[in-house]
């Protein structure tokens, strides 16, 4: 079901930082992505927290824009499980490169509010009751 155009707006913003965090770059010959998560993580002790920060932005807006606890959750535990693993020099580095949790997290709401979407009924007389009894007009 298709979006309300604020709401699709705000899920095109959040995609591009998750696409800027976790796969911006291309690598040549290897043809891999990687992301500003990545290259932060190369840093030691700082560049993970650093990286939180996006990920923080991108559950906040879910909350603002309805998800539910459980997503929350899930996408809280995206983002634990990121930060934990990639605090592991080497591995931690590797596994940033394919966890993409950032893009998780928006997919997941993504599809969150595909499904609790309500439907949107049209009248066919702006908003005034549809008949043609006069005492059942607007």
């Amino acid at each position: 079901m298709p979006h309300t155009p604020d709401v699709q707006h705000d899920l095109d913003r959040l995609r591009g930082l998750a696409r800027t965090m976790d796969s911006a770059l291309r690598v040549p010959v290897l043809g891999i992505r990687l992301g500003w998560d990545s290259i932060l993580g190369l840093i030691p002790g700082v560049g993970d927290v650093l990286a939180l920060a996006p990920a923080g932005y991108i559950l906040k807006e879910a909350h603002r824009m309805g998800a539910s606890r459980s997503v929350l959750a899930r996408m809280g535990a995206n983002v634990g499980i990121d930060l934990a693993i990639g605090a592991i020099p080497l591995i931690g580095d590797i596994f940033d490169v394919g966890w993409k949790a950032n893009i998780r997290n928006v997919d997941l709401l993504h599809r969150h509010l595909e499904q609790t979407a309500p439907m949107k009924t049209v009248s066919p007389v702006d908003g005034e009751l549809s008949s043609h009894h006069p005492t059942l007009k607007g």
